[in-house]
């Protein structure tokens, strides 16, 4: 799946706010409005405001326990990209029930008015043409804009929406942005259909254990990124499942795949795999596809359920090699690190923090980490552990911000089967007991809800927990580090959080700086870029470093280690990382804060076409910077893949034959067709 494309802005235009949009799908809203008269609904009618009760909404949160769970952080890193743009994002479930929501407090009214808040039913039959309701009932991701929606008094918004797919290939909800129609953006949807394959992803990697994963791309830069493909078969080869990226790329249906192998499909035997992964650079292996495209692949051997809950860190579900490492988010190393001393990078503050820990590691003290987001709260805590005595057993991560309050309780503490509606059979292992022996890291402390606070309380006091649905006390023995970026004293003070867990909690506290004010910025990166890309990483110019140094970094070290990334891809083939390859956004913002002029992008001429065009285009061109960008190389390839078959690729890229056709004429240069 990738974005949906909207109609190019001319040369000179900046991207379009407000204006009605270009719909590639008339004839969806035609039928969904003809469904909506069949449905008995009036447009001129006021919808039904009556939300569900409470106790509804947690049962139906609990349904979809897993969806809930995976899509809360990304819809924070959604509503991130959308803020203050009289905008919300919204979670549904299958039958467009809203679960959860966030949003500008000035939109939120307006939203209220018409039944915009978890409870709310807004399915076809409900509300009549909606993107939810709509995208629903028809299976793809759908705009309806402003007079597009079939009630009247739902006119006034603008809603992009994409259904969320499990990882086989069934519809389990949906992610939405609605803002008022005013506002519109057509890069909206891209967003929305990025944020839902997140979603989905993250949905595949949690759902397989005990599978040979296969990463796959036909480029090996996107292989970890949300344009990959992944399939998951059994040890012995049987065809599990693929996310959507890795159905288009196999060129099958779901169906048609489970009658496929490992060995029909990329022509290898298991063990042909295993021996060429041995001997292949940087663990990327060449694989071929049916269709005879060659692919980049990296395999990535998933542990047992079983071994993860008894805290096995070591081997794979052979017991001959470690499991092949996974690209972690930024701001978190793709490896265990080596310790406290890797953090050492030469800043004074820092060096100070090491110090204090060093005297109370293995101590049995419960240690605070304070700091802004991003400053690198979770990395020190691996590190403590790595410097612990409880180095061999497990590290538990649990960020309370982002797990549903209905849902933090058995995700703590665990569960027994038949604990609440939709629990697992035979129940769910808390994070507390997975901890056992090793360190429970429970990161926004700040966040966690003041009615599961004393439980939490009387767990770490008594050193035991009891799953929910269960009578039985579970003893165990975990070193504690908790974060967070609040105020801890003022929010005891007004009583949002409790003073005796407080103190329970800050056997010692440190504080991270932000990374504006460190004295190691240029250790700190070069440090980063190593870490990314190794002896293959590229110095940064001197002039980009004094950018850097007077910037405020409100993202701290993930927005640096994010940027650095970014750059290392359009410097390909340079000496070193200039502010050519710094992104549009940062340079913007540099600028703005210093009183100069915001730095414009060149506009391409046909005359460059073939050095502006993505790299599926055009051969030893750079990395894609812009979205835009990204969507013309995987229409092109798609193209490529189709010998050229325009009606093809746009039908399995889910796109229409014109934004195909709009796209290709973009990467050559050419003026739109039709205009």
């Amino acid at each position: 799946m990738i974005p949906h494309a909207a109609a190019p802005q001319r040369a000179t235009d900046g991207p379009t706010i407000g204006e009605a949009p270009e719909s590639d799908q008339p004839e969806l809203i035609a039928q969904s409005h003809e469904r909506s008269k069949s449905y008995g609904l009036r447009s001129y009618e006021s919808p039904d405001f009556c939300p569900v009760q409470q106790s509804e909404l947690k049962t139906q949160i609990e349904r979809s326990q897993s969806l809930f769970t995976h899509a809360l952080p990304v819809m924070e890193t959604l509503y991130s990209q959308i803020v203050n743009t009289q905008s919300m994002v919204i979670l549904t479930d299958t039958g467009g029930l809203i679960l959860h929501s966030l949003g500008d407090d000035d939109f939120l009214a307006k939203a209220t008015k018409v039944a915009l808040q978890p409870g709310a039913l807004w399915s076809e039959e409900s509300r009549g043409t909606n993107a939810i309701g709509t995208a629903l009932a028809d299976g793809k991701p759908t705009l309806v804009h402003g007079s597009e929606h079939y009630l009247e008094a739902n006119r006034f918004l603008t809603c992009s929406c994409a259904p969320i797919l499990d990882p086989y290939g069934k519809t389990v909800g949906a992610l939405d942005v609605t803002g008022d129609h005013r506002g519109f953006h057509k890069h909206t949807m891209a967003l929305v259909r990025m944020s839902a394959q997140m979603i989905e992803n993250q949905l595949f990697a949690n759902t397989f254990q005990d599978v040979v994963c296969i990463h796959f791309h036909s480029r090996p830069e996107f292989i970890g990124t949300l344009v990959e493909g992944i399939a998951a078969f059994t040890p012995a080869g049987r065809f599990l499942s693929a996310n959507r990226s890795g159905v288009f790329q196999l060129g099958l249906s779901i169906g048609a795949l489970h009658a496929h192998t490992f060995s029909s499909l990329f022509g290898l035997s298991m063990s042909q795999l295993i021996d060429m992964e041995r001997g292949a650079p940087a663990g990327i292996v060449q694989l071929q596809l049916p269709s005879g495209v060659k692919v980049n692949g990296r395999v990535e051997w998933k542990r047992p359920a079983s071994q993860i809950a008894a805290g096995a860190l070591g081997g794979n579900m052979t017991g001959e090699r470690n499991t092949a490492p996974v690209r972690q988010p930024c701001g978190e190393l793709a490896r265990q690190p080596a310790g406290l001393d890797a953090l050492d990078t030469g800043d004074a503050q820092i060096k100070s923090v090491i110090g204090k820990l060093r005297k109370v590691i293995g101590k049995d003290i419960t240690i605070m980490v304070l700091g802004e987001t991003g400053t690198g709260k979770e990395l020190l805590a691996r590190a403590i552990h790595a410097d612990s005595p409880r180095r061999a057993g497990p590290f538990v991560a649990v960020n309370c911000a982002s797990i549903p309050e209905a849902l933090i309780e058995s995700e703590l503490f665990g569960y027994e089967e038949g604990a609440f509606t939709g629990a697992r059979k035979k129940g769910g292992i808390g994070k507390m007991v997975l901890a056992n022996g090793g360190t429970l890291f429970l990161d926004e402390i700040g966040d966690m809800p003041l009615h599961l606070q004393a439980r939490l309380l009387r767990a770490l006091q008594e050193r035991a927990v009891s799953p929910l649905g269960s009578n039985k006390l579970i003893q165990v023995d975990v070193a504690v580090v908790c974060a967070t970026h609040r105020n801890m004293r003022e929010m005891v003070a007004s009583g949002q959080f409790r003073e005796d867990l407080y103190y329970r909690l800050n056997g010692l506290v440190v504080r991270l700086p932000a990374l504006r004010e460190r004295g190691d910025l240029d250790a700190v990166a070069e440090k980063l870029l190593q870490q990314e890309q190794g002896d293959g990483a590229l110095p940064i110019s001197e002039s980009v470093m004094q950018l850097f140094r007077s910037y405020h970094w409100p993202g701290n070290i993930r927005q640096l280690c994010n940027l650095l990334r970014t750059a290392q891809l359009m410097a390909e083939g340079a000496p070193e990382i200039t502010e050519d390859h710094l992104p549009d956004d940062f340079l913007e913002d540099w600028h703005a804060r210093h009183g100069a002029e915001p730095i414009e992008p060149a506009q391409p001429t046909a005359s460059s076409a073939t050095s502006a065009a993505p790299p599926a285009a055009a051969a030893g061109g750079t990395q894609p910077k812009r979205l835009a960008d990204i969507e013309s190389m995987t229409i092109i390839e798609a193209v490529k893949a189709h010998n050229g078959n325009i009606s093809a690729a746009a039908k399995a890229l889910g796109i229409s034959r014109n934004t195909v056709y709009r796209r290709i004429d973009e990467a050559e240069g050419q003026p739109p067709r039709g205009n």
